[in-house]
């Protein structure tokens, strides 16, 4: 299977009404989590936890896999990690809480600001993949699962 990501607008309604009430359902968590969050002392907590799960779970799909364990062991201040995969993920959480915090700053996105974040993961400054050919496989069947866009003009 290789998954290619269709262009917007979508050719079928996102907006049906199991879609919907998960959103109701969603909004209803948020406004909750929204209420909990100020009387937790240290709020920073929970989002740093939070960004580093995504973090974990969306590297996984790279290939790039550890533990809980290997996270909470590692001291991403001190830069000191028990794993590669784990000072990756902290990487990503990084990138991740920084972006987070320059669109909440500025409701603004740039591509520039794309390659910033993508250096924060990536620790070099490549910028935009220039070359085609690459894919997202499986390691263990060979299977490509994604093809991200492979020209300019993609």
């Amino acid at each position: 299977m290789n998954y290619k990501i269709p262009l917007l607008p979508l050719d079928k309604d996102i907006e049906s009404k199991t879609v919907l009430k998960k959103c109701a359902k969603a909004h209803q968590a948020l406004a909750e989590l929204k209420g909990i969050v100020p009387t937790i002392p240290n709020e920073s907590i929970l989002i740093n936890t939070l960004s580093l799960q995504e973090a974990k779970d969306s590297s996984a799909i790279e290939n790039i896999v550890t533990t809980h364990d290997e996270l909470f062991k590692s001291d991403n201040l001190a830069q000191q990690f028990i794993t590669l995969a784990a000072k990756e993920v902290f990487n990503y959480s990084t990138a991740l809480q920084d972006g987070f915090k320059h669109v909440k700053n500025n409701d603004l996105l740039t591509s520039n600001y794309i390659k910033k974040i993508q250096a924060i993961i990536e620790q070099n400054n490549a910028g935009f993949r220039t070359q085609s050919g690459t894919t997202l496989k499986n390691e263990q069947t060979g299977e490509v699962i994604y093809t991200p866009p492979q020209t300019h003009d993609e």
